[in-house]
């Protein structure tokens, strides 16, 4: 009997920081802390804590396996809405990270007005003769540009 007033408890207890966790929106945690605080009464109603004893035809323990089976449902839930939204908190926020790193130009982070950094001097571009050449000279420029 103690043991089933303790997995209450602790279950009621997890609830309540569910609760507390989807009040700041922060629902995918929400949704698993509450998946993790019904597994004690689902085991309790189902016998487990109680030694398994009369639980074939009890229908308290067929509700008890209900309650674990909406628990494995929230979990498998919530792992299937974080694989689609990219992960973890973190790892969005690491690849956002990325992302703006990537976006801003490597010479952007040099001062611009300091006395050693002029202008590198541009190679002369020589005209071409022949009208192929000229078809891939926009292109060698492009690369250029870009340092390959």
């Amino acid at each position: 009997m103690i043991a089933e007033t303790v997995c209450s408890a602790v279950s009621a207890a997890g609830l309540g920081i569910a609760a507390v966790t989807a009040y700041r929106k922060r629902f995918l945690s929400a949704a698993r802390i509450a998946a993790y605080s019904l597994v004690p009464v689902g085991l309790v109603m189902t016998g487990v804590v109680g030694w398994l004893a009369d639980t074939a035809f009890s229908p308290t323990a067929w509700a008890g396996f209900g309650v674990l089976g909406v628990a494995w449902l929230l979990f498998m839930t919530t792992r299937a809405v974080e694989r689609r939204g990219g992960g973890t908190r973190k790892e969005r926020k690491a690849a956002a990270r990325a992302a703006q790193r990537e976006a801003v130009a490597p010479a952007a982070s040099a001062p611009s007005l300091s006395q050693g950094s002029r202008p590198a001097a541009r190679p002369a571009t020589t005209p071409r003769a022949t009208g192929s050449d000229d078809d891939f000279s926009d292109i060698e420029a492009i690369l250029k540009k870009r340092g390959i």
